[in-house]
Parts: structure tokens; C-alpha cells; sequence
């Protein structure tokens, strides 16, 4: 059995994690209070604690807007945070799994994008984990970068929810059409992190160390996201303020953000697939699932 220390336990992710890794090893998750990722001392003294053989880290400072005006936490917790643990790995024969996200490009290419074409963050957040990325892989340490987009899921805040509440509040809504991705759920993320961590753990296991995009397959709007979400619900029986006629396809022009975010966030999922034997959903199966848990058929 492995030991295993997963942070962010109350993020979407890491939830999820401890789940999907509950039966592989021996797991210790850990939350911002008992891991202060700001912290370089905090971190050695919890890696230190609990000596781990695998690290899972999904924890990451997420507030995209607020980034560009808190750049300094925003890089101590996505950028430096993830060297510290990267360089205890490699010192201590430990495995590291980081994730990252679409941020790291620029979203102008007109393809899904692969694992080796150009970064241009455009944003503080996506400079954050991009150098979050570079120091986990200078260091030495055997690790995978897991690249993901539009996460969601049933615990905690995300796009989803945020348009159950408001399709039950509002009888129109405006939202972004031109930005494309694919919604990953956070379950997905997790199921795969216990491949990935089951093909690294054994005696023989080849070293794959590298970078790999991971979303579910296929691709939406936000709009056409929201739109999904709306009917599914409404096929629930559910009565909803907002019809689909009232949700807007906007440009993202009229909704400006602090945070400039990608118009292309799709990933090209390929190599991981082909490295770990992996197929992934249509980003509608994760969707569907998280709707049936958080939204009851009415009768």
C-alpha cells in the first residue's frame, strides 16, 4: 500500500481524490489550515510528518480575477508552492502529481491544443501555474503534470451550479459563446489520478514522467454549456425562471473580466490516453451525472 498525501482536501479535486484513492494506498488528506501552501516551512513541515511516497497536488490559489491584483499570493501558492514539494519528492524517492490548467496558452490556436505547443499565459493566474509547471519539472522529480479545463462538480462552487441557481432565480441570463472548452468533472480528474498513480507504483513501472492534457472529450461554448444544463434540468421535470429562448449567446467583449481568459481552452487528450490505456467521456456524461445527483426528478 501506498502512502499517499493529497492537498486541497476540500477543493473539487480533492474531494474527489479521496475517494479514488482510498483503496490504492494509505491516504492523508490535507486542508489550507493544516498546509499553508504559501509556506515553504508549512509544507516541509507537513511532507516531513508524513513522509509520503505519492503527492497529489491539486491545491491552487483558483481566484482567476482576483489574481491580478494579488499576483504575489497567486504565485507563492501556484508557482513556488509546487517546487517546494517537486524538489522533496526528488530528494525523498516520492511521486508527484500536479495538475495545471488551459490558461497556459493564449486559446488564438484554431486546434485542440498538444502538450508541446507554446505557452502565452494572458493572464496572472496562467503565468502562476505555467511556472508552477517549469518547477516541478526542473526538479528532478518523477511527476506527472495533468493539464485540465472547466472543472466542476458536486462539492463545491463552479459554473454548474452557479447556473442551477440562477436558471431557478432568473428568467434571463447572458452568457459567453465565444470561448470554447471542454467541462471536465472533478470525479473524471480524480479517476484518472488512480491510473495514473497505479501505473507509476509498481516495481517495474516505466518512468512517464512528462506533461498530459486531460478533459473530457468533445467541446461546447459556455453558452452551450449553460444550455445543456437548462435542458437537462427541465427533462427533470424541475421548474425553472429561465428558458432556454431567454439564455443570450454573448460575445466575450460584453462581459469584460479582469483576468483575460482563453477563447480556445480545448485540449488534445491523445497522449495520455495512449500513455496509460485510458479512454475518456463525452463531457455531457459528467455533466448528466452531477445534475442527477444535485437536482431530483420531480414527479
Amino acid at each position: 500500500m501506498s502512502s499517499i498525501l493529497v492537498t486541497g482536501a476540500n477543493g473539487q479535486v480533492g474531494f474527489e481524490l479521496q475517494r479514488s484513492l482510498a483503496s490504492w494506498g494509505t491516504v492523508a488528506a490535507v486542508t489550507r489550515a493544516e498546509m499553508d501552501l504559501a509556506s515553504e516551512a508549512s509544507i516541509l513541515l507537513v511532507l516531513e510528518a508524513h513522509k509520503p511516497s505519492i503527492i497529489v497536488n491539486p491545491a491552487a490559489y483558483t481566484a482567476v480575477d482576483r489574481a491580478e491584483s494579488e499576483r504575489e499570493q497567486a504565485m507563492a501558492v501556484n508557482a513556488a508552492a509546487p517546487g517546494v514539494m517537486a524538489r522533496w519528492a526528488a530528494d525523498n524517492g516520492a511521486y508527484l502529481v500536479h495538475y495545471s490548467t488551459d490558461y497556459v496558452f493564449d486559446g488564438t490556436k484554431a486546434d485542440a491544443y498538444v502538450e508541446t505547443d507554446p505557452v502565452n499565459p494572458q493572464s496572472v493566474y496562467g503565468e502562476s501555474k505555467w511556472l508552477g509547471e517549469e518547477a516541478v519539472r526542473s526538479s528532478g522529480a518523477r511527476h506527472a503534470i495533468l493539464r485540465t479545463s472547466w472543472v466542476y462538480g458536486h462539492h463545491g462552487n463552479n459554473f454548474l451550479k452557479t447556473i442551477l441557481r440562477l436558471a431557478q432565480e432568473r428568467s434571463s441570463l447572458n452568457i459567453v459563446a465565444d470561448q470554447v472548452g471542454a467541462p471536465t468533472s472533478a470525479a473524471l480528474i480524480a479517476d484518472v489520478t488512480r491510473r495514473v498513480v497505479e501505473f507509476v507504483s509498481g516495481p517495474e513501472a516505466p518512468d512517464v514522467s512528462g506533461t498530459y492534457h486531460l478533459s473530457a472529450q468533445g467541446n461546447t461554448s459556455w453558452h452551450g454549456y449553460a444550455a445543456h444544463i437548462v435542458r437537462e434540468v427541465s427533462a427533470r421535470n424541475v421548474k425553472l425562471a429561465l428558458t432556454l429562448e431567454a439564455l443570450k449567446p454573448i460575445p466575450t467583449v460584453d462581459y469584460p473580466t479582469p483576468a483575460k481568459r482563453p477563447q480556445n481552452s480545448r485540449l488534445n487528450c491523445t497522449k495520455l490516453m495512449d500513455c496509460f490505456d485510458l479512454p475518456l467521456p463525452a463531457w455531457q456524461e459528467g455533466v448528466n451525472g452531477v445534475i442527477e445527483r444535485l437536482v431530483p426528478a420531480a414527479h
